[in-house]
């Protein structure tokens, strides 16, 4: 299934969609992300590991506008966009899943993804479930994109039905239906396929890799299943007590002693 920008070949640019320069992010006395670079590339899949609490939610809030940097600076296509709220950067083209699924669970699947297409909504999101309240034209449009991601999620049967009703597995594929709404430039899964079982989490994966190659839409994606990681990323960021300490092929990074390091502590020595 083609994308609505046409973009279907997934080729990796060579220019930084998205730049991130030594930004640092403090809570109180403890310094979450420490001086963090990362350039990601159009078109990428970048995965973004590390142990817990080594500061991954954190950059993702800090890249869709959730925390402000308390140094550094956040680029995106070249445009300063450090201190912009989470609104601003959706109209940028940047859309999130959340670690704990956000859906409105009383509201259909139907109706959560259409709140997803709100940033495309010049009516407002409330007329979008009032048709007198909103051009005929426009409603037709966003329902026709949010019945694609439905077929595309395989969630046909599930449309009427409340979000809250629905297995762990289904509301974190809707959550990602609800992303891809807005159709994002940019698409940041803070550990999607986390709670999931082994059949959920090759869906997703597969989903993922989808969205990624045949709509060409950059991915960075927080996920704490290593061969997931190893095997749907083109490059693999390593993040320790908040710092950086690996960027690299997944090759590359597997094979990093400072990751080894974190992951399993140093050898004993006799």
């Amino acid at each position: 299934m083609a994308g609505v920008s046409g973009e279907t070949d997934g080729v990796v640019g060579t220019r930084a969609q998205l730049a991130l320069s030594e930004v640092s992010k403090y809570f109180g006395g403890v310094q979450a992300v420490n001086r963090v670079s990362l350039d990601v590339r159009q078109g990428e899949l970048l995965s973004v590991i590390g142990p817990n609490g080594a500061g991954k939610t954190t950059l993702l809030n800090m890249i869709s506008g959730f925390y402000h940097p308390d140094d550094g600076r956040i680029a995106l296509d070249e445009k300063d966009v450090t201190y912009l709220g989470p609104h601003k950067i959706a109209e940028f083209g940047v859309a999130r899943t959340f670690q704990n699924i956000a859906l409105f669970r009383g509201m259909t699947v139907l109706d959560n993804l259409m709140l997803g297409r709100h940033v495309h909504m010049r009516s407002g999101v409330l007329s979008a479930f009032v048709y007198w309240g909103l051009a005929q034209k426009e409603e037709v449009a966003h329902r026709k994109r949010v019945e694609d991601i439905i077929d595309f999620l395989r969630i046909q049967d599930l449309r009427r039905r409340p979000c809250g009703s629905l297995a762990y597995g289904l509301q974190k594929r809707v959550e990602l239906g609800r992303a891809l709404a807005l159709d994002p430039k940019i698409l940041l899964l803070d550990e999607p396929m986390g709670g999931c079982n082994h059949e959920e989490k090759e869906d997703m994966a597969r989903f993922i890799l989808d969205v990624n190659e045949e709509w060409g839409t950059t991915v960075i994606l927080i996920e704490h299943d290593m061969g997931v990681v190893m095997d749907i990323s083109d490059r693999v960021a390593v993040l320790d007590m908040g710092q950086k300490i690996a960027d690299g092929t997944p090759d590359e990074v597997r094979a990093t002693p400072q990751v080894i390091k974190a992951y399993l502590g140093e050898a004993k020595r006799g």
